[in-house]
Formats: C-alpha cells, sequence, structure tokens
C-alpha cells in the first residue's frame, strides 16, 4: 500500500514537472514573479542581519563609563575590571587607571599647568565596558542595576539615547519586514491561484474524462498541488539567486564606507540555510496557492 501511494505521488511530480517543461516560457516567467515576490522580504531579513552584525563590530557599540570610588585601591581595579566582564550582557572591559586618565585628559584637552598645581591626581579609575549590541531596554536596566551594586561604584554614565534609537531602528525594521513579507506571501498565492486556475481550465476535459472513468478528486488534485510546489520551489531559488547577486554588486562599496569607520564589516548574503529557507517558504507557499485553487475550481467541473 505504501509502495502504490508513493508511486502516485512520483508520478504526479514527475508528471506535473514535464508540463512545466513544455510550457517553459511561461513557467519561467511565473517561477520569476514569485522569486521577486520572494526576495522582497527576504532582502529586508538580510539587510536587517547585516545592520546588527555590522552594529556589533562597530566601535560605537554601546559603552558604559563605570567610575570607581578614589579611595579604592590601585591593586582591586584589575579585580574589579574582571567581575565587571565576568556579568551577563557585557562583551568586553578596558580599565583606564587614574594616571592613565590625566595622561588622555591632558592629551585631549591640552590643559596641564593648572594640573600640574594639585597636590594628587582627582580622577577616578574608570572601567569601559562594551556591552551587547543586541540588549533590550529591559536588559540593560538590569544590568545597570548590577553595575550599580558592585563595590567601589561610585558613578555610572550609559549613552541610552543611542541604545533607544538603536532599538527603535531595529524593532520597526522588523516590523515592517514582517508586513512586507505577509503582502508578498499573500501575492505569492494569488498568482499561483490565477495560473493553476487557468490550468485546469485548459485541461477541463480531460479532468471531465478522468472523472468518467472513475478517477477521485485526489488522484485529479495531485498534479496540480505538486505544479504549485515546483513554481514554489523555483521561485525560492530565483529569489536566493537574486539575493546573493545584490548583495555581491553592493559588497565593495559597503566594506568601504565600513573601513572608513574603522570596521572591517563586510555584507553578507543569505548563504545556504537562507537560500533552503527562500526555497522551502515557496514551496509552502506554492502548495497554498495550488490547493486554494484547485479546491475552488475543481469541484465546478463535473463529468458531461
Amino acid at each position: 500500500m505504501t509502495g502504490r501511494w508513493a508511486k502516485l505521488h512520483a508520478h504526479a511530480a514527475i508528471s506535473s514537472l514535464g508540463r512545466l517543461r513544455r510550457q517553459w516560457l511561461g513557467s519561467v516567467m511565473t517561477a520569476a514573479a514569485i522569486g521577486i515576490a520572494l526576495a522582497l522580504p527576504a532582502a529586508f531579513v538580510v539587510a536587517m542581519d547585516n545592520l546588527e552584525s555590522a552594529m556589533d563590530g562597530w566601535q560605537g557599540a554601546p559603552r558604559a563609563s563605570v567610575f570607581l570610588d578614589t579611595e579604592t585601591a590601585a591593586d582591586q581595579y584589575a579585580a574589579i575590571a574582571r567581575r565587571i566582564d565576568g556579568l551577563d550582557g557585557i562583551r568586553g572591559v578596558r580599565l583606564i587607571t587614574p594616571d592613565e586618565a590625566l595622561t588622555e585628559y591632558r592629551q585631549s584637552s591640552g590643559v596641564s599647568d593648572p594640573l600640574a598645581m594639585l597636590d594628587a591626581n582627582p580622577l577616578p579609575a574608570v572601567v569601559v565596558a562594551e556591552l551587547a549590541a543586541r540588549l533590550g531596554p529591559e536588559s540593560v536596566d538590569r544590568l545597570v542595576g548590577r553595575l550599580r551594586a558592585l563595590p567601589a561604584v561610585a558613578d555610572l554614565r550609559l549613552d541610552r539615547d543611542w541604545m533607544a534609537r538603536l532599538a527603535a531602528i531595529i524593532d520597526l525594521g522588523n516590523r515592517i519586514t514582517a508586513l512586507v513579507a505577509l503582502l508578498l506571501g499573500l501575492t505569492v498565492i494569488l498568482v499561483l491561484f490565477n495560473t493553476l486556475r487557468l490550468d485546469i481550465e485548459n485541461h477541463r476535459r480531460e479532468i471531465e474524462i478522468t472523472r468518467l472513468i472513475g478517477g477521485t478528486n485526489a488522484f485529479i488534485r495531485r498534479p496540480f498541488l505538486y505544479t504549485g510546489v515546483w513554481y514554489g520551489m523555483a521561485g525560492g531559488l530565483i529569489a536566493g539567486l537574486l539575493l546573493a547577486i545584490a548583495v555581491t554588486s553592493v559588497a565593495d562599496p559597503v566594506q568601504r564606507l565600513a573601513s572608513l569607520y574603522g570596521s572591517g564589516f563586510r555584507p553578507s548574503g543569505p548563504g545556504l540555510t537562507g537560500t533552503l529557507t527562500l526555497v522551502g517558504a515557496g514551496a509552502l507557499l506554492g502548495l497554498s496557492g495550488a490547493w486554494l485553487a484547485v479546491g475552488r475550481h475543481l469541484s465546478a467541473i463535473e463529468p458531461p
């Protein structure tokens, strides 16, 4: 029984592929339309992934400046820095001792004489902690609470506005991506619905004869469903190819721009996993469109 079922599906898949090959020009145009529709939301996803990757490696990643108490002993600086580095959400730390802070201040401000008149260095030690770029507002608040609770921490400075703007941009991009994906997914289903409606009408006489000789609805429906799947898979492959071409065409200019900011970032395409995801999504949308078309129009065809 299982072998017969597999043979029926294999025959339906091969026969539907043969139909597409015989009408190759129309099939290519339909698959290309599906590929473009799939490529647009996928381009948003790839762009957001690259944006987050660029932010992760950018020197402007969010940082917290943790100022230590001036009474803290110098031999405790390194231990405090290691403790901060061990907190969740901290990607790395840099310790600036009071002497280093004084040197940096003199170099950046050009002021040295007034400081030379002081009996002691008034600047505290600072631990510059680099935060993970994808921390949400709640995670940042928890992290700030942990940092303030550490012993010897006198003050803390964090550019919350910068992080809020970044989080808002990423959230807006994700929402736009979801909306575009929904609209274009419906577009793919409608394209396949109309394409298979015409295909069913073209095979109307064949369907009527098949029903006369006892063909079931499942037997008649199966090749059309596989046709939708083939269209969707071909569209997914075309979408992956279009994305790879697009990313390759902009890779060099983006890399040159990133190098001006001291970053080695290079945009990445969908890759094998992303392409397989597009193929799977295309197949699912193709099957959905075919199922709707077949269910709607096959019931209207009765044997004479």
